[in-house]
């Protein structure tokens, strides 16, 4: 998550005009929706979900229409539920404080940050494999390594965290949970990093990142190889960087049975660190100021209801990638985040 592509899109605060191409009934057919178009049917009641789509569905499984089609069901049939394409989490954030649209699904950071900057609220959020509602960001190296070494010696006057000085880290992109602000802003507040410029830009970001890691680290900004998780793994499996700060469950995502990546190193060449903190999973928000309690109970209901049969279930795990959504809030969902990321420079200023 991008906190300048959030920001840009609140000073722009311009009408997102988006094109995409959907695979439909065996064709594709280009769709343009303007933020102020209404696409559910008259004389029901509409819930606009705001997905962040891709630039065509080649794979009919992975179209979030089947996922608006299995909402208007189990929300009953005087609710439509229509999807409102967006290509990423500043116009998805947008378009529910607009109120173009009533739901989206976001990243942790994406939506701390449309809590603390736009008073948006969260309703659900997904599940891990483990049932889990968050994820243990933490720095993943080669058992080889002396960060390694000094993690399974467990002595105390060797510190794994203060060996990370001076490697090539992987990041999963800028302004990532996982892959950035939770690390970093644990280095910083147990003075391992040191803020390079100035404390109140959030630029200095990258300064800092290089200051107390490798100038060669990799920051991707947008899709690269080694940007994402999976992509931070491999970065530092296949040598091109020495650390990846990433989410614990990655390795069994990506490294593991028969779709395991040919990159992958075996489980015993690689050793997790303790996690710098938790990172809360993708939520749903919505704007409490255009949608009343029943209605939220209403789609909090059909959302945890998704699980309930073996097409909500491909649904779900097609279009959200998760088992199951739980029902919650953003105080309850992300109010420890603030505190994980509190000492990344410029975090303090640009909500001040």
């Amino acid at each position: 998550m991008d906190v300048n592509d959030v920001t840009s899109w609140a000073q722009a605060n311009k009408a997102i005009s988006i094109s995409i191409l959907l695979l439909l009934g065996g064709g594709f057919y280009l769709l343009m929706y303007e933020p102020d178009y209404d696409p559910c049917d008259e004389g029901k009641n509409c819930l606009t979900i705001a997905y962040q789509v891709q630039e065509d569905y080649q794979v009919w499984d992975n179209n979030p229409q089947h996922l608006a089609d299995k909402m208007s069901s189990l929300m009953g049939d005087d609710w439509d539920v229509e999807i409102y394409p967006v290509s990423d989490s500043g116009p998805m954030i947008e378009a529910i404080d607009k109120g173009n649209a009533d739901i989206g699904f976001v990243d942790g950071a994406a939506a701390w940050l449309a809590w603390e900057v736009y008073d948006l609220d969260v309703l659900a959020a997904e599940t891990k494999g483990d049932g889990r509602t968050y994820y243990n960001a933490a720095a993943w190296v080669r058992a080889d390594s002396d960060i390694a070494a000094a993690h399974l010696d467990d002595d105390p006057d060797t510190d794994p965290f203060a060996l990370m000085e001076g490697q090539r880290s992987c990041h999963t992109g800028w302004l990532k949970s996982a892959g950035m602000l939770i690390p970093m802003g644990y280095l910083i507040g147990n003075g391992y990093a040191e803020i390079k410029g100035d404390a109140d830009d959030i630029d200095s970001l990258e300064a800092t990142v290089h200051g107390f890691f490798s100038v060669d680290s990799s920051i991707p900004r947008g899709s690269t190889p080694y940007s994402s998780y999976k992509g931070a793994m491999r970065c530092m499996m296949d040598g091109t960087g020495d650390v990846a700060l990433i989410k614990d469950t990655v390795y069994d995502s990506y490294c593991t049975g028969s779709d395991a990546y040919d990159w992958c190193l075996d489980r015993d060449e690689v050793v997790m660190l303790e996690p710098f903190g938790q990172a809360p999973s993708h939520p749903t928000l919505y704007n409490p100021e255009n949608m009343d309690a029943d209605t939220v109970a209403l789609v909090q209901a059909a959302l945890g209801a998704l699980s309930d049969d073996e097409e909500g279930k491909e649904i779900l795990w097609d279009t959200l990638y998760t088992e199951d959504m739980v029902p919650t809030t953003a105080e309850a969902h992300l109010g420890t985040y603030g505190a994980a990321v509190s000492n990344v420079p410029g975090i303090q200023a640009y909500f001040g």
